[in-house]
């Protein structure tokens, strides 16, 4: 029988044990007994043990003094603690020593082996687990994928496909390949349904999912309306995985009362979608409305320079008396001067605050090799933003908020999809913009069936920069080059994160509401 690990027993009483001993090596274990304290600290400089377990109350060194000691020679080793005591204070300290677990006399043989289980193969049982359940789910999540007609199915779609993404990361699955040709067919069917129904969401505002423009007046508004103080929060460049990340930081926080998926707007870019969230307005209805606001493709301004403004002619515009503030961190010096001045900002009833981290995270590492080789995957891309989120000045702000009778929504203007497939563009380079998902200008040449085109700008809401002009949209894990040094350009954008196109990480985006667990 093989060797499944090697365990140390440390109980004054060891005679005692022999039916536990027959029982663990008839499980296949090796164990060894040692009757005090001092030799098993002894024995573990000496010999490696895959899990320890130790009496409390023994004569000599007490089973707590054992611990220290075991734990500063390694402290990585699962340490048992066994006890005939119920005493509170001893469980606490022992909890307070980080042991694995906590066993009180008699224990039975089978309480022994759950909790080597628990503790020395749990990531095996759990991938094991993992596996068997994401194949009984392929079929299925295949089929809403077949199925799949209507916003809310892909809502359950991409809803699935993450919950298995964060699972397989976590366990370091060799499903993964599977489940990301799952996902690259989901984005193609989902690509499919854009393009059959986006230009009637545009034309038909009463029914179609939740977008960009709708935000305000459909979720906010109706929260103000009600008495509530709201905190709005926009994480530029967001994705649906990354919010299940941080989420678990946040769950003794908050409840999550509402964990909506919106759509954003065509281009999923910041000039487009995150004007729209704040104007509630499309883009072409924007530049008619209030052109001072407006910076065309080719402007050199920054193209969201006025979203407080574009907010202010929302509020207006459904006649509305709400004071605001609006804050925007583009660095960590700023975020920490916000969260020193958070007691200032109870005197708003909506305050709106935009992190570009994330956006800036995306961005570095298109450019900086340093910052690719640490995002070099989904997985390393989400780990890195969650490292981020814990040592954020937003994570303090939420802390702070959750001592406050606030409700916070977290929301983002766009998410970001991995390049990985080039397709070839030509364009006039003077008028034609240099976003890797959508292009817009004059003469473009491309194959229509590698992309979404709109001949006619105004059916989407969109404003054409010339009379010719026509927008393009990249789908799926696809990205637009130029056939001049193209294979150079194409190597370089490839792996990286882009957005403007369509695709689920793109397209469906988190919007959370969120309430103090300590609020009645």
């Amino acid at each position: 029988m093989d060797n499944l690990g090697k365990i140390l027993w440390v109980d004054d009483e060891v005679d005692l044990l022999q039916a536990h001993v027959m029982f663990l090596k008839g499980k296949g274990y090796e164990v060894k007994l040692i009757n005090n304290g001092q030799d098993a600290i002894e024995l573990c400089k000496t010999e490696n043990f895959d899990i320890i377990f130790l009496d409390e109350n023994m004569p000599g060194l007490s089973g707590l003094e054992t611990l220290e000691k075991i734990k500063f020679i390694n402290s990585s080793i699962p340490v048992v603690m066994i006890t005939k005591s119920e005493e509170e204070n001893i469980m606490d300290m022992a909890i307070g020593s980080q042991i694995a677990d906590y066993l009180i006399k008699p224990v039975n043989p089978n309480q022994i082996l759950l909790t080597i289980k628990k503790n020395v193969h749990k990531h095996n049982i759990v991938q094991e687990q993992t596996t068997n359940n994401y194949r009984t789910e392929f079929n299925e999540i295949g089929m809403l994928i077949n199925d799949a007609r209507t916003f809310d199915d892909w809502r359950e779609v991409y809803r699935k496909i993450v919950y298995w993404e964060l699972e397989l990361t976590a366990t370091e699955n060799d499903m993964n390949e599977m489940l990301k040709m799952q996902k690259n067919d989901a984005n193609r069917g989902f690509s499919k349904f854009i393009r059959q129904n986006y230009i009637s969401w545009i034309e038909d505002s009463e029914n179609r999912p939740i977008l960009s423009t709708d935000i305000f007046k459909k979720k906010i508004f109706p929260l103000l309306d009600a008495g509530e103080k709201v905190f709005y929060i926009v994480i530029d460049n967001f994705r649906l995985d990354q919010w299940k990340m941080i989420k678990k930081m946040l769950s003794n926080l908050y409840v999550f009362d509402d964990e909506d998926i919106y759509s954003s707007i065509l281009p999923t870019a910041t000039q487009y979608a995150r004007n729209a969230m704040f104007s509630g307005l499309l883009p072409l209805q924007l530049k008619k409305m209030f052109p001072q606001y407006w910076v065309d493709e080719e402007g050199e301004d920054a193209k969201n320079q006025f979203e407080k403004e574009l907010l202010q002619t929302q509020i207006d515009r459904f006649r509305k008396k709400y004071t605001i503030s609006y804050h925007k961190v583009n660095e960590a010096q700023y975020g920490e001067k916000l969260v020193a001045q958070a007691a200032q900002l109870d005197a708003y009833q909506l305050n709106v605050i935009v992190y570009n981290f994330v956006d800036m995270l995306s961005h570095m590492r298109t450019e900086s090799k340093m910052i690719k080789e640490l995002a070099g995957t989904e997985a390393a891309y989400r780990s890195l933003t969650l490292s981020w989120f814990q040592h954020s000045s937003l994570y303090e702000m939420l802390k702070i908020l959750a001592q406050k009778e606030v409700t916070v929504v977290i929301t983002t203007d766009h998410g970001t999809v991995s390049a990985e497939n080039p397709v070839k563009v030509i364009g006039d380079k003077v008028s034609t913009n240099v976003n890797l998902r959508y292009k817009v200008g004059r003469m473009l040449s491309y194959n229509p069936k590698e992309v979404f085109e709109i001949t006619q700008p105004s059916k989407i809401g969109l404003n054409a920069p010339n009379l010719t002009s026509t927008y393009i949209f990249a789908t799926n894990h696809d990205y637009l080059v130029y056939p001049n040094n193209y294979n150079q350009f194409a190597n370089y954008y490839k792996d990286t994160f882009q957005h403007g196109g369509i695709s689920m990480e793109e397209m469906m985006i988190p919007l959370v509401t969120l309430r103090p667990k300590r609020r009645k």
